[in-house]
């Protein structure tokens, strides 16, 4: 999948959580992404140009991203 369509959905998730408050948008969108993206999503997304980002979803992926090193077996 391409890094445009990744963006544009972590944008999207991050803003059906927005009306939450900005923290709970944030652990809310890394949850979803953890639970439901493929490991090669959440790879492509980790390893490409996230300045697309919004803020909300920009943190969400710092969330994925230490999730990612924390449970390497689990998360790809």
């Amino acid at each position: 999948m391409e890094i445009d369509r990744l963006t544009y959905m972590a944008n999207q998730i991050a803003r059906a959580f927005e009306p939450q408050g900005h923290d709970v948008a944030v652990k809310e969108a890394a949850t979803h992404i953890n639970k439901f993206w493929d490991p090669r999503m959440k790879k492509t997304m980790l390893d490409g140009d996230r300045s697309g980002l919004t803020p909300i979803a920009a943190e969400a992926m710092v969330n994925v991203e230490a999730y990612v090193a924390a449970h390497p077996a689990s998360a790809w």
